[in-house]
């Protein structure tokens, strides 16, 4: 796969947007996660839209909603901005809004997954992949302190949306990056101290 053009616009575009911000509880600055996630979809085949998007993938739920998501369109082109749409649990950040309740976003969020096409699985493993290392990374360092950064939700809620996650996508995405991500989640499962809670959480997660 060639990079070109586009993927140094996107590139700087992606710093741009996300210039000063860090990774929550952290001073690591986000745009590591960005590149973290594309050079995820290009070492595992994906395309340079694919990569794109990858870089963009949080830009329209966390900078600017369905204004921004025009703005990569008319950049970027309707592939990528179909990509980042799909990545995306909330587009209402624009107009200030407050979010839909976090159940309510990430059940319509995973009831969705198995309807999605593979260009967008195969960002949406990347990024999930690098969050729930982090996590993990994260929980081992600083213990129960850690879970204080996710709106006051308990560890096991925390997970549970990542054991759920994992569990569609290793059906509907059977890839190598896949698997690193349930093997990500069995050690994220292994810090909880409640299973019995994050088996509720999971259940409510997935409940119809």
């Amino acid at each position: 796969m060639h990079l070109g053009l586009n993927f140094e616009r996107a590139l700087v575009y992606a710093l741009h947007v996300h210039g000063g911000h860090v990774r929550k509880g952290t001073r690591v600055p986000y745009f590591s996660h960005l590149m973290a996630v594309a050079a995820t979809v290009i070492e595992n085949g994906g395309t340079e839209e694919e990569a794109i998007a990858a870089l963009l993938h949080d830009a329209v739920e966390d900078q600017g909603g369905l204004p921004r998501l025009a703005d990569i369109r008319n950049r970027f082109g309707p592939a990528v901005a179909t990509i980042v749409e799909a990545c995306s649990d909330s587009l209402d950040s624009a107009a200030g809004e407050p979010r839909e309740p976090w159940l309510t976003r990430k059940r319509r969020y995973l009831k969705a997954l198995p309807e999605k096409s593979q260009p967008i699985l195969r960002v949406t493993v990347a990024d999930k992949l690098h969050n729930a290392r982090a996590i993990y990374r994260d929980a081992r360092d600083l213990g129960p302190d850690l879970w204080k950064r996710f709106g006051g939700r308990p560890a096991e809620q925390t997970v549970a949306y990542y054991t759920a996650l994992s569990g569609i996508l290793r059906e509907v995405h059977p890839t190598p990056v896949t698997q690193e991500l349930c093997d990500a989640v069995t050690l994220l499962e292994g810090c909880l101290t409640d299973r019995r809670l994050h088996e509720r959480y999971v259940h409510e997660l997935l409940a119809d």
